[in-house]
């Protein structure tokens, strides 16, 4: 009989899912949705880090990364035939391969591109007549045998170097090779021997065999050390005068070693190790520097001269590649924790309201069986059964989906984010459906804001949140938003902080304007705009949840949406400050002048808006600090209004403010310009409004007349535009200065604090038609020329003239790993911003829409036109919408603001890019991002009215309202 009874019970969670299995299939796809970004997340973060370390390894000079344990050569003290011993190859790869043992993880060596042997530490000058002198100066070799010459190298002529018989410190002949760049460089032919005197005087001549070719030039066997590979013209640093001599590197047979023990060249013996970025992940960047630090001067040291001699030094520059990338993942981490913690509380909040909506669903279902005497434990237990089947599974696959979407990142952070999410899924329906039906409820009673007023429990938890919430943000805007050591909780959770303070507020605000409207309303003829405004004034739809939601959301994708700007327009404002203009012809010296025929073919291409030819001298030196002069004043009628003309003038600033910055200034560029093309070209590039009435000089100032020298001379006075620093120094009064383009004093007519095409920010502008020599060094143009007419143009000029295009140095800044991988987040947090922003909207719209229906059916029996029912719906939503809009743009614009001092976006634009420009970038509010994503879910909300309202003109009023219906 049992048996027969439990047969005829079906079971609970079957049913459920059989009953509704579209609810079921939503909230799994929500889950696995939900589960994946958060489980790709952490491991996104190790990939882009993990791919960062390597890549800033793998790209750094061989000679930083590279780490060479050297020792001296063997003491004197020690028999002959034991010191050439220790310098031959086997004692040599013994050592090397101990070495190698020696190293701790995680840090481990590329066993390719090992290198050990004898090098020279002092050059040795070779006076053989055939080889090149450049300034009378001859040139100077160093002399190393190297293993795994062979191996490295292809033979392009003669034999490789050999040791037909033992190689020892008497002996006085060796051979040896140099490689293609050293032998065209310095004349070296094979047969060609070098004389290399002992410490005795007496010759060892290296006869050269052959001439090599390097397999992989720039791998770190061939650039550990640059000579080896391509000579050198060095300066000779004995000399009073600026002469320069050749320096190169002649390779010897790997055994030849021991010859090198009886020079006066200070031989060392060493062993190069590159290391083998492949197995390193982001985390190992903490143990990999401690670890470097240790073989540097610690117990690792300890161990290496265990095996190498008790001499032996590590020296790499490995651990400062490791220190930069740690610097950089340390600047790019707040920013990254902003996005993942807004994300995942917006993700969070939805997930709750998505327990809410089925809650609600299933009220009157669950609050029959709690009156028939359904046990809390029991409809909890059986909720959480019924969830976890669906849920659990969905995380496991979202987690699998992003192991699969991720390949690289540790497990364990990704697994406990989805079981996270998991968790709070499972968790959420129960609790809230439990502590709904603690007490068994009336069926029928109204839920909306008159009839059911917050609680003073409910009222006391909001104060008490919105009061922490005030107080921490208030305690991060005077502490600042600059974390040292690492990431800061409390400056990630601004979004949060910032949008519950708003949600708090502006759900119990928003009633009051919404029954102050409808008042005049409901003196109107029309029925909708009184019942729009009175059921959006009460509406559930409207509560702290959802607008958390998506206050959330919009403040999340207005703060990535800058970043993502900010980055772009940090790298533009680099390549303009770098080029000068949209694109920029120059001498490939400083000095090297352009002429008049070149300036008028490029000036006259098609695509050129506008050409300014100017002429910079760098390195003229200013004369002495005027004491006690407001230098930046610096207004030729003394009232400051040259500052002002410049548009970026520093104001009337006192003199002992400004002229202690103006001491430390010794030389400045002097830049000659045409001030109507100079002016025209600040305006088409963005610059600051450049003042070009100021250097149009009259009287004694006037420009030089064509091909007259008569006025010229060091009387004249000639305005200038300064830097603030140089304005301090010159003051307001005339100042002499010499230079190139001629002698003259300057007066300081305004000042400027940016100079299209210079360097410097010390600068003195003038106009070029007022200086002796005219002829202009830069070419900057504006518009879009063609960059292959553009450079055959130039190069019909000459080989001494290069071009440079905007477009090309905005190119540059490519992204490393690590900056890609943050922007790629940031795209991501974006996106997920605004769908969960949009699922938000959805959610509490669907959660009232059974309401809805029925208010349409009833309004319909009493003569309602289905046109009046959807604008009745559309205005309904519509304040609720715009107040969520309003509180999004509110709410993203405090981020911002708030986040702003302590965002610098260096790290993410352009750190990597040699001679990029890395004054700090301040994160600014970007208007499509903040405003886009308000108005889709004001556009949204309206589009969901409008669905539900055709939706139930569908369908009848006898289907909506069923005779017993409590609705």
């Amino acid at each position: 009989m049992r048996h027969n009874e439990r047969a005829a019970t079906a079971p609970w969670i079957r049913t459920r899912l059989r009953t509704a299995p579209g609810a079921a299939t939503a909230l799994a796809v929500l889950v696995l949705v939900t589960a994946f970004l958060a489980a790709a997340f952490p491991r996104a973060v190790d990939a882009y880090e993990s791919k960062g370390l390597r890549h800033d390894i793998l790209t750094a000079d061989a000679g930083r990364s590279t780490l060479e344990v050297a020792r001296p050569q063997p003491g004197l003290e020690l028999p002959q035939a034991q010191r050439d011993a220790e310098v031959r190859g086997p004692e040599l790869a013994r050592i090397g391969a101990g070495l190698l043992k020696t190293l701790p993880a995680p840090l481990h060596a590329d066993t390719s591109s090992v290198a050990y042997g004898v090098r020279t530490t002092k050059p040795a000058v070779a006076n053989e007549p055939w080889l090149p002198r450049p300034e009378a100066v001859p040139p100077q070799f160093s002399y190393v045998a190297q293993s795994g010459l062979k191996e490295h190298a292809t033979l392009a002529s003669g034999a490789w170097p050999t040791t037909p018989r033992e190689v020892t410190s008497d002996s006085r002949e060796v051979q040896g090779a140099v490689t293609e760049e050293t032998a065209a460089e310095l004349k070296v032919k094979v047969g060609a021997t070098i004389e290399l005197l002992t410490a005795a005087q007496d010759p060892i001549t290296v006869t050269i065999t052959g001439i090599v070719a390097p397999r992989d030039p720039r791998g770190s066997y061939w650039s550990a050390d640059p000579l080896l590979r391509t000579p050198s013209l060095v300066p000779d640093p004995t000399s009073p005068f600026p002469v320069h001599f050749w320096t190169g590197t002649v390779l010897l047979a790997e055994d030849a070693g021991p010859a090198l023990l009886s020079t006066a060249a200070e031989p060392v013996l060493f062993w190069r190790i590159p290391p083998d970025p492949a197995g390193l992940t982001g985390p190992d960047a903490a143990r990999l520097t401690s670890v470097i630090a240790s073989l540097e001067s610690g117990p690792g040291l300890l161990k290496v001269r265990e095996v190498a001699g008790g001499t032996a030094m590590v020296a790499t520059g490995l651990g400062h590649i490791v220190e930069a990338n740690t610097r950089m993942r340390d600047a790019i981490s707040p920013v990254i924790a902003v996005a993942a913690l807004g994300i995942g509380s917006v993700a969070a909040v939805v997930l709750l309201m998505t327990g809410a909506l089925i809650a609600a669903r299933r009220r009157s279902e669950l609050a029959l069986m709690r009156s028939r005497g359904g046990s809390l434990r029991g409809i909890g237990g059986r909720l959480l059964a019924e969830t976890a089947v669906t849920v659990l599974p969905a995380s496991a696959l979202g987690l699998l989906l992003a192991v699969l979407a991720v390949g690289e990142g540790r497990w364990w952070p990704g697994a406990l984010a989805a079981a996270g999410v998991g968790l709070l899924v499972c968790v959420a329906l129960p609790v809230r459906t439990t502590l709904q039906h603690i007490r068994p409820t009336l069926h029928g009673a109204r839920e909306d804001m008159v009839s059911a007023r917050p609680s003073r429990r409910r009222t006391v938890a909001e104060l008490t949140l919105l009061v922490l919430a005030v107080g921490a943000v208030t305690a991060l805007r005077r502490r600042g938003t600059s974390a040292e050591g690492g990431t800061d909780l409390l400056v990630s959770a601004a979004p949060v902080l910032v949008a519950l303070i708003a949600a708090l507020v502006l759900v119990r605000l928003y009633p009051l304007p919404l029954r102050l409207a409808a008042r005049p309303m409901a003196r109107l003829r029309g029925a909708i705009g009184f019942l729009s405004l009175a059921r959006a004034g009460r509406s559930s739809a409207g509560g702290a949840l959802p607008l958390l939601a998506l206050l959330l959301a919009l403040a999340t994708a207005a703060f990535g949406g800058s970043v993502i700007a900010g980055i772009g327009d940090a790298r533009d404002d680099a390549a303009l400050a770098s080029v000068g203009a949209d694109a920029r012809v120059s001498g490939a010296s400083e000095r090297a002048t352009l002429p008049d025929a070149l300036v008028r073919t490029v000036s006259d291409l098609d695509g050129v808006r506008n050409a300014a030819p100017i002429r910079v001298e760098y390195g003229v030196a200013l004369p002495e600090a005027v004491a006690g002069d407001g230098g930046t004043d610096a207004g030729g009628d003394g009232d400051g209004a040259g500052s002002d003309r410049a548009g970026t003038g520093t104001g009337t600033g006192t003199g002992s403010a400004v002229g202690s910055g103006g001491d430390d200034v010794r030389a400045a560029a002097l830049v000659g310009v045409d001030p109507a093309s100079y002016a025209e070209l600040a305006r088409s590039t963005g610059l600051p409004a450049f003042p070009a009435a100021p250097l149009k000089a009259t009287g004694a100032s006037a420009s030089l007349p064509e091909g007259t020298k008569s006025e010229s001379g060091p009387e004249r006075v000639l305005p200038a535009i300064a830097s603030p620093a140089v304005a301090a120094r010159l003051g307001k009064e005339p100042q002499a200065v010499d230079t190139l383009s001629g002698n003259f004093k300057v007066q300081v007519v305004g000042t400027a604090s940016r100079v299209a095409s210079v360097s410097t920010t010390n600068f003195l502008i003038v106009n070029s038609a007022a200086l002796e020599q005219k002829a202009p060094t830069t070419l900057l143009l504006t518009g879009a020329p063609d960059p292959g007419k553009l450079h055959a143009a130039v190069e019909a000029g000459g080989k001494e003239y290069a071009v440079q295009l905007r477009s090309e140095e905005r190119a540059r800044y490519v992204n490393t790993p690590m900056q890609a991988g943050a922007e790629r987040i940031y795209l991501a947090a974006v996106a997920a911003g605004a769908g969960y922003a949009l699922l938000a909207v959805l959610l509490s719209l669907l959660q009232t829409a059974p309401e809805r229906r029925t208010l349409l059916a009833r309004l319909r029996t009493m003569g309602l036109t289905t046109g009046q029912g959807r604008r009745l719906l559309a205005f309904e939503a519509t304040p609720q919408a715009l107040l969520a809009a309003g509180g999004g743009l509110f709410t993203g614009w405090a981020t911002i603001a708030l986040l702003s001092p302590g965002v610098d976006l260096v790290p993410l634009a352009l750190a990597g890019v040699a001679g990029s420009d890395t004054s700090p970038v301040v994160l600014r509010t970007d208007l499509w991002s903040l405003g886009l994503p308000a108005a889709g879910v004001v556009a949204l909300a309206a589009a969901v009215a409008g669905v539900q309202a055709w939706w139930a003109s569908r369908r009848g009023s006898i289907t909506e309202l069923r005779a017993g219906d409590s609705r």
